[in-house]
């Protein structure tokens, strides 16, 4: 496959910088190669005028829009960010915040779909934040303080039900469970 193809998917969907050491291991090249590969890429995008460029920070690239469409990328995502929430966004962090921290596999099998861009939209609006767990190596997402205080409650904890939806050992447990309102 075309190294300069693969790279550009990768940081296209990466939402941190990546180090030349990781891209190199997930695609299987010498990091060398990697970096000579990316430079071209960092010129070619400067070059042509494109509407994203590639930078480069302590040896981290990042896939990001270009300066001069500042104003329109700014406007897209207040546009995005103030508007409701919908139906599956609400379903994504009621699960969130029930059953956080969680990884986007586990969101994704209960919720039965892929959850990248509603994860991305909650991340956006500042409801969610993701961490990674180094010794798992495995991003989790969790409710912000933001989130707790936009509910009014002063833990997450204080949601209604919280012990025995956090606690439950499987989905179903949860579903068939009665609901005490």
């Amino acid at each position: 496959m075309n190294l300069s193809s693969q790279l550009e998917s990768l940081l296209f969907i990466s939402s941190k910088p990546l180090s030349v050491k990781e891209i190199a291991e997930l695609v299987g090249a010498k990091p060398k190669e990697v970096e000579e590969v990316l430079d071209q890429l960092a010129h070619e995008y400067k070059e042509q005028a494109r509407g994203f460029i590639l930078i480069k920070n302590n040896g981290q690239y990042q896939l990001t829009t270009a300066p001069e469409n500042t104003e329109l990328i700014s406007k897209f995502l207040k546009d995005e960010t103030s508007g409701e929430l919908s139906q599956p966004s609400l379903e994504a962090l009621t699960i969130i915040a029930y059953r956080g921290p969680i990884t986007k596999l586990e969101l994704e099998r209960i919720r039965g779909v892929n959850c990248s861009l509603i994860l991305r939209n909650l991340l956006i609006r500042g409801l969610v934040e993701e961490k990674m767990d180094k010794q798992k190596n495995e991003n989790f997402y969790a409710v912000t303080l933001d989130f707790i205080k936009f509910l009014g409650v002063s833990s997450i904890e204080d949601l209604p039900d919280y012990e025995k939806l956090h606690r439950a050992e499987s989905i179903e447990e949860v579903l068939e469970a009665p609901v005490n309102l």
